[in-house]
């Protein structure tokens, strides 16, 4: 009787293990983006936006904002290669800096650290390529 409740233990432990390692394609893309975005955003972006995200008063705007990175997706990968200047406004503050581009970031990097931001900080967008980066910068201004 022992045993075999140890058995059947041992058997039910490995199928968890076994169904838990299972991750299809998708889910090992977008957690191999996050943990890559989130090295290349200590190294390029915490200076500025915050450990936590939540930029520096008025002078470095926050990743906070779910609505503005939602809205401006399309964008972050310009903002990303080429800077910001101008205004914009988060949470009905003006923000009037400029942050600098980092053309050295190839399109695979900007892709990951878009990953990490579009799902830190209370934000949760999902996965986004390289190849939708390598689309999305032709169009920058």
């Amino acid at each position: 009787m022992r045993n075999r409740l140890i058995f059947s233990s041992l058997l039910l432990f490995t199928v968890a293990i076994l169904i838990q390692s299972c991750q299809n394609e998708d889910s090992i893309n977008y957690k191999r983006y996050y943990v890559n975005g989130k090295g290349i955003y200590e190294k390029n972006c915490q200076n500025c936006h915050g450990v936590d995200g939540k930029g520096l008063g008025t002078l470095y705007p926050p990743l906070t904002d779910s609505t503005f990175l939602l809205t401006n997706k399309k964008k972050l990968a310009c903002i990303i290669r080429n800077g910001q200047s101008g205004q914009i406004k988060i949470n009905n503050i003006v923000y009037q800096g400029q942050m600098p581009g980092n053309n050295t970031l190839a399109e695979i990097d900007i892709a990951q650290v878009i990953v990490y931001i579009s799902n830190s900080f209370g934000n949760k967008q999902g996965h986004y390529d390289q190849a939708e980066v390598t689309k999305d910068l032709e169009y920058c201004k």
